[in-house]
């Protein structure tokens, strides 16, 4: 993918971030220790199963961890060379929505029932960029326009029930955009919708990354959608990072057995089993999610690992430089080499 010139600048740097909640059963650490970087104007993918942190990583980034529940417990989060963590609540509410934004993963449960579109987009031109009432609304119309919705003038004042959900993930993605943000967070944005939908929405997150040179954090289960949008990719598991890569590198060999078990888990219509005309079995990863309230000494995924040994339970792995700007949490990465070159072939299938 083409990025911007400036696309060496590190806009954001996470550095050991570590966020925990409070249950009655104990603390449950969601996030644990994850480190990564986005440049300018660049695609960054956050992939893993469901629970494994991704959407947590991206509401500690914007300091909307409820302080009821959970706490930012450790690390350092900073925007263009500022620190987030720490930072007070007026200074961050001038950050979120202007230079961080985010589209929430269900954009009916996130858009206000009772308000029309027009003031939900203006109200946050106008905070942020200090318009008046006829410029806000002047800009919410240039929101909509630039998200491609049809008769923009007329949904203005239409309430978010009137509108069909892609049309309402939009809407999400114009409130974000309104202020010109130079990092948008999308988790899950194309969730629930149907794949033509899909395709359009994506689209549109690409054309509006290389129109406003906006650096995009794409979360997802889907490796489908990381292989079609990312430039870098981080696979996440347990609340860890196991791996990260540039999107062609993973698709190419996946190191950590997790990403290959995921890899292997992925439909594909042009596989025919022993050239008989039938579609080959899925592979699924065996065992559960381990508990993230207890302590886990070594490797999250060391129980559902075949190639796991005494080290890797006892022992916590850390992100190791595996060649061509390619990192994996597994001690034991270069004895999975090969499964890996088998898993390819698969991988390349995807993209």
């Amino acid at each position: 993918m083409t990025q911007p010139a400036n696309s060496q600048v590190n806009i954001l740097e996470v550095q050991d971030l570590r966020t925990e909640f409070r249950t009655i059963d104990g603390v449950v650490r969601a996030v644990d220790g994850v480190s990564f970087s986005l440049k300018a104007g660049e695609t960054l993918g956050l992939v893993g199963e469901s629970g494994c942190g991704k959407s947590v990583t991206a509401l500690s980034i914007l300091r909307l961890i409820d302080p009821r529940a959970g706490r930012i417990a450790g690390g350092s989060i900073r925007f263009e060379g500022r620190e987030l963590v720490g930072l007070d609540e007026a200074a961050m509410r001038g950050i979120r929505g202007h230079h961080i934004s985010m589209i929430f993963q269900e954009p009916m449960t996130s858009l206000n029932p009772v308000l029309t579109i027009g003031t939900q987009i203006a109200e946050n031109a106008a905070r942020h960029l200090g318009l008046g009432k006829k410029a806000a609304r002047g800009r919410a119309l240039e929101m909509l326009d630039l998200v491609r919705i049809a008769d923009a003038r007329r949904r203005l004042d239409e309430y978010p029930h009137q509108l069909s959900g892609g049309m309402r993930q939009r809407v999400m993605i114009a409130i974000a955009l309104a202020c010109n943000p130079k990092v948008l967070i999308a988790d899950e944005p194309t969730t629930a919708l149907d794949v033509t939908i899909q395709a359009q929405i994506l689209e549109l997150l690409a054309e509006i990354r290389q129109r406003l040179g906006t650096a995009i954090i794409l979360i997802t289960h889907d490796l489908g959608v990381v292989a079609e949008t990312c430039d870098r990719v981080i696979v996440m598991y347990a609340g860890r990072m196991v791996e990260a890569a540039p999107v062609a590198e993973l698709f190419r060999v996946p190191r950590h057995p997790y990403t290959r078990g995921l890899m292997r888990a992925i439909p594909r219509l042009d596989l025919d089993a022993e050239g008989e005309g039938r579609r080959p079995r899925l592979t699924e990863i065996g065992g559960l999610v381990p508990s993230l309230i207890r302590d886990i000494p070594g490797c999250a995924f060391a129980p559902r690992c075949a190639l796991a040994g005494d080290r890797c339970r006892s022992e916590r792995p850390p992100m190791l430089d595996v060649g061509e700007g390619h990192r994996a949490a597994c001690f034991e990465w270069a004895h999975g080499f090969e499964g890996a070159r088998r898993d390819a072939g698969q991988a390349e299938g995807v993209r």
